[in-house]
């Protein structure tokens, strides 16, 4: 029986309102595995056809590599707080960064943002905690595997985080610039990534986090186990966490000023 022109067609019955996510991006390959990630896993928590509310915003991408080329990253926190502030009148809840790289800077503005953050290092540190693992490698751009982005949430857990070697770190770094933040791969790059997830396991490392968006997503083999060796994809953590999962400010002001040691290099 069809309803009358003015009757109220009633809507489907929806799961409560969950948090409304703000994803800050910067390479669109990250920001779309995120919001794909956050979409694609809701139904398994919310039901069919259900996921978070979600608004994503980035600026050119060139506005974040210039100052981190430069080692200013005084300047790549100053265009994350930006998005911070436009995805606040957007009306969202709590921030998450795809980018493993910039997360260097987000201690620095977080008790200016004026939404409180999910760090991507401290959500795979509680999986990495959670699941026993005491030594990890870590995998990403030559600023992060140098950088206090994972061993200073590391660290405070016992820890410990390896890298490969200088020139590992640069050849590493090279393959993600030019080709997987452009959402291509060649199969050599494949094979290499593969390869270094099984020299990890060769030093006795129990995991190793993929902390750069588009290795698990454009190498496949690298976002599962490989070689006996656990692969914790940090951005597909950080999507996972973000669909329920809110921080408040005053958690993430007691986190502001942390530091650790630098990673240990093998």
């Amino acid at each position: 029986m069809r309803s009358k022109p003015d009757e109220a067609i009633p809507l489907p019955i929806s799961m409560p309102p969950t948090k409304h996510i703000g994803i800050v991006g910067v390479s669109y390959e990250g920001a779309a595995l995120c919001y794909r990630t956050i979409c694609q896993e809701g139904k398994d928590l919310l039901g069919m056809y259900e996921h978070p509310q979600v608004t994503m915003h980035t600026f050119n991408l060139n506005d974040y590599k210039k100052p981190s080329d430069a080692d200013r990253w005084d300047l790549v926190g100053e265009r994350i707080l930006a998005s911070a502030h436009i995805l606040a009148k957007a009306g969202a809840d709590f921030l998450i960064c795809p980018d493993n790289t910039v997360h260097v800077s987000i201690d620095a503005i977080i008790d200016r943002s004026p939404l409180p953050w999910l760090h991507i290092a401290e959500e795979v540190a509680k999986v990495a905690e959670s699941k026993a693992f005491r030594n990890l490698g870590v995998l990403g751009t030559q600023p992060l595997m140098e950088g206090p982005v994972y061993p200073s949430k590391f660290s405070p857990l016992g820890i410990r985080s390896q890298i490969p070697d200088l020139a590992i770190r640069r050849q590493v770094h090279k393959y993600i610039v030019e080709e997987l933040i452009y959402g291509t791969v060649l199969p050599a790059t494949r094979e290499y990534f593969q390869d270094l997830i099984q020299q990890f396991a060769h030093i006795g490392c129990d995991a190793v986090v993929l902390g750069c968006t588009e290795i698990p997503d454009r190498s496949p083999g690298c976002s599962s186990a490989h070689a006996g060796l656990h692969a914790a994809a940090g951005s597909r953590r950080l999507a996972r966490s973000g669909r329920l999962t809110a921080p408040s400010p005053s958690e993430n002001k007691q986190r502001t000023g942390q530091c650790a040691l630098p990673p240990v290099v093998n």
